[in-house]
Order: structure tokens, then sequence, then C-alpha cells
């Protein structure tokens, strides 16, 4: 037995490992769902999830952040909590530090910081949205 708990203790970490955690909060049915190498629009606000007090958010600007999924152009937890919406999806997306900036500060974000971001995909390059 003890041998067993020593073979399996390196996997230990890989056990207790952090994931992105999303909340669908507005779905729909579309053809035609975002992937890897979509180049979005997205709109969102970003929190920390310590205190709540806000960090970013494109709505402040009136214009959706436009990026390639899957390209880490954006942090990990993104390119991760955005696949497979449609068009019109809103999600609020948890995103641990291994999947965001991780032990580094970025501007008003402090080290070690879990995020919460409320996403709305607005549109992908070359997809019409479906209409019901």
């Amino acid at each position: 037995m003890r041998l067993l708990s020593l073979l399996l203790l390196p996997l230990l970490p890989l056990a207790l490992a952090a994931e992105v955690t999303t909340e669908y909060t507005l779905t729909n049915e579309c053809a035609r769902k975002s992937q890897r190498g979509d180049s979005v629009q997205v709109h969102y606000r970003g929190t920390l999830a310590s205190d709540g007090s806000e960090f970013d958010a494109s709505y402040n600007r009136g214009q959706p952040l436009e990026f390639t999924v899957g390209r880490g152009m954006v942090i990990k937890g993104w390119d991760e909590g955005l696949l497979d919406m449609c068009i019109g999806d809103k999600r609020k997306l948890t995103i641990p530090p291994e999947f965001g900036y991780g032990q580094r500060a970025m501007g008003a974000i402090p080290a070690g910081s879990t995020l919460v971001f409320e996403t709305e995909l607005m549109g992908i390059d070359g997809v019409e949205k479906d209409e019901l």
C-alpha cells in the first residue's frame, strides 16, 4: 500500500490542478460556433474575484476586443473559455492565475489573482448571426 501511495504522489498536482469555470448566462442555437483560429469580437467586463473591483471593460470603450481564438493573443482562460459559443452568447468565466497572468502583476491586477470576466460574443469574422 505504501508503494502505491508513493507511485501516486506525483499525480497529486494533476488532480488538484485549477481550471477555468464557465457559467453560461445566455445561450443561443446556431449552425456555427466559435472555434480555434476564428477571428472574434468580444465585449467583456473584468473584475477581481477577491473584491469584485473592475480592472477593465470593453463596454466602457464602446468597442469589443478583436482577436484570434487559440493563438495566444489573450490569456489562456479566454482561449479555452470562449470556444463553442454562438454569436450573442454570454458567459461568465472565472479564471485562476494559472490561466490568467500567473504570479506577475499586470496593471491593476495583483500577482496571483483569480479573474472574473463577463463576456459576450459579438461576432465571428465570416459568420452571419443565425436568425430564428
